[in-house]
């Protein structure tokens, strides 16, 4: 009876019914927290660094400086207009474009090669040009963005669906299966992670280039008003703007998170 006992005990154990006891994720969040802080901190006694990284008290006190100016939610506002409106442009654009390249090979022997030449250019490169051919405002930064985004959720969702196992779709044609039954039970479900993975990717390549969107004759925004404190030294206010663009951006993913553990939830996940 005791050696049934320890055999049950451990295929419980095989079957994932007991949990490990260990340090919990939001303990380790606190962790990592802290220790972000003790470097931020030792960061802000340097020489050389304490001026470029002051330390939160400095920091909070910039912001406020900004909310006081007027000039901080305008910024937000116009940022997030910019971000939005590009990656919404970049995901429609996207989504067509990398089925038609990965089904039709005239259009991936035309089209993928220009994918793969523009997106390795960084927009700050042809950022002028835009701005020569849309002027200045929002319309070049949200162009800016639209390209950026649309580059790189277009080769994600292209190789995510050149990776569906073939043998599956010849089945479907088997058992009898029209091209829109292989498209929406085959191909659409397969496809779904590297959409998603596509969305991520998209939203952070659209943060990344706000700095260089909004650097193009814009009148406000955070990129914009990142560069205007550079000049006027205000290290505070500068460092206050690109935390609250990191904070967008985990805020952006943890959204992007929700969205994947619904729509995928038949995915099986490595879990440690």
């Amino acid at each position: 009876m005791k050696n049934v006992k320890k055999a049950q005990k451990g295929r419980c154990h095989i079957n994932g019914k007991t949990k490990k006891k260990g340090i919990s994720d939001k303990l380790w969040l606190l962790l990592s927290f802290c220790a972000a802080l003790a470097v931020w901190f030792l960061l802000s006694l340097g020489k050389r660094t304490g001026n470029s990284f002051p330390f939160v008290p400095v920091v909070i006190e910039g912001l406020q400086t900004m909310i006081e100016r007027g000039a901080f939610w305008s910024d937000l506002t116009s940022s997030l207009t910019s971000i939005a409106a590009g990656f919404g442009l970049g995901f429609l654009t996207a989504v067509p474009v990398a089925f038609l390249m990965a089904w039709y090979m005239p259009v991936r022997k035309i089209i993928e090669p220009w994918i793969n030449f523009i997106r390795n250019i960084p927009a700050l490169a042809y950022a002028p040009l835009i701005v020569i051919a849309a002027g200045v405002g929002k319309p070049p930064q949200i162009i800016l963005i639209w390209i950026c985004t649309f580059m790189t959720m277009s080769i994600t969702i292209f190789h995510g669906i050149r990776s569906i196992d073939n043998t599956l779709i010849k089945a479907a044609k088997v058992l009898g299966a029209n091209d829109m039954d292989i498209f929406f039970r085959i191909i659409l479900p397969a496809t779904l992670p590297f959409v998603i993975t596509a969305v991520r990717l998209g939203l952070s390549a659209g943060l990344t280039t706000l700095l260089a969107a909004e650097s193009t004759g814009a009148q406000g925004g955070l990129g914009m008003r990142i560069r205007s404190l550079q000049t006027t030294f205000e290290t505070g206010s500068m460092l206050a703007y690109i935390i609250i663009i990191g904070i967008i951006g985990l805020l952006l993913n943890l959204f992007v998170d929700i969205i994947e553990r619904r729509l995928t939830s038949w995915q099986e996940r490595r879990e440690e």
